[in-house]
C-alpha cells in the first residue's frame, strides 16, 4: 500500500453462495421369497407410480469399487461417470442424490428407478423438487433371501416446499406395491451390508459378476451363494 492510500473502515464485499440441498426416504426391508423372477419382477414394483421409464442399475463390480458422484475427487468421479455415463438424465439424478445421502449403496444394492413425481427440465434432468426414486434390493447375507426396500429422493438448488410430504406419500404408494408382490413375506428388519475395504469379493461361477464387497456370500447381482474355498 502506498503512503497515500487510506484503508478504509468497512470493505466491501461481493457475497457469493449456492444451497444445494439433498434429502430422502426410505423403509424397513421387506423379505422375498427367491425364486427365478424375483429379480426381473421389480420393476412392476413401481407400476401405476413411476412417470419416466423405468431403469435397473445392478451393482457395481470390482472396477467401480471407489466411484463416487463427487467431483472434487476426481478419480473416484472419473470412475462413477464411466459406470453411468449412459444412464438417462432421471436415473443419474437419483444416483447423485441418493447416493449422496447414503440412501443407496450400488456395491450391493439393485436400484429399479424413474420419476415419480414433478417435472424435468429441457435437458430431462429433474427438478429440484421433483421427487425419484424406487426399490432397492439386496440379498440377505444370512439367509440369501431378497430384501427390498422403498426408496425415495429430491433436491438440488431451491426451497423444499412440500416435497417431504409428497414423498412420504410415494414411499407408502411403493411399500404397498411392494407388499402386495405375490413373493413378499412381510417387513423384515436386517441391517444394510456393509463392503468391507480391501481387494474386494469373489467372482460369482454363476453370471461372472465380481464384487466389490468382500465379506459377501451371495452374489450381490445374481443372488447364488459364492464358492468359498
Amino acid at each position: 500500500m502506498s503512503a497515500g492510500q487510506v484503508l478504509p473502515e468497512e470493505v466491501i464485499a461481493q457475497d457469493f453462495q449456492l444451497k444445494l440441498y439433498y434429502a430422502g426416504k426410505s423403509t424397513e426391508g421387506v423379505r422375498m421369497k427367491a425364486g427365478p423372477r424375483t429379480l426381473s419382477d421389480l420393476p412392476g414394483m413401481l407400476s401405476g407410480i413411476a412417470q419416466s421409464e423405468i431403469e435397473v442399475v445392478d451393482p457395481l463390480p470390482i472396477e467401480f469399487s471407489q466411484a463416487t458422484p463427487v467431483i472434487a475427487r476426481p478419480t473416484q468421479a472419473m470412475q462413477w461417470l464411466n459406470a453411468h455415463h449412459d444412464r438417462s438424465p432421471v436415473t443419474r439424478h437419483a444416483l447423485v442424490v441418493l447416493e449422496s445421502i447414503d440412501a443407496i449403496d450400488l456395491a450391493f444394492d439393485t436400484f429399479v428407478c424413474a420419476l415419480l413425481e414433478g417435472h424435468v427440465d429441457t435437458a430431462g434432468y429433474p427438478e429440484y423438487n421433483a421427487v425419484v426414486g424406487g426399490v432397492a434390493s439386496h440379498w440377505d447375507e444370512a439367509t440369501g433371501d431378497m430384501i427390498c426396500r422403498a426408496v425415495v429422493g429430491w433436491g438440488g438448488r431451491g426451497a423444499r416446499g412440500d416435497t417431504d410430504r409428497t414423498g412420504s406419500r410415494i414411499l407408502t404408494s411403493l411399500l404397498t406395491n411392494i407388499l402386495a408382490s405375490h413373493n413378499a413375506q412381510g417387513l423384515a428388519t436386517v441391517e444394510r451390508p456393509v463392503p468391507a475395504a480391501g481387494r474386494g469379493g469373489l467372482v460369482c461361477t454363476h453370471c461372472g459378476f465380481a464384487s466389490a464387497h468382500e465379506r459377501a456370500f451371495y452374489c450381490p447381482k445374481c443372488g447364488m451363494r459364492l464358492l468359498r474355498g
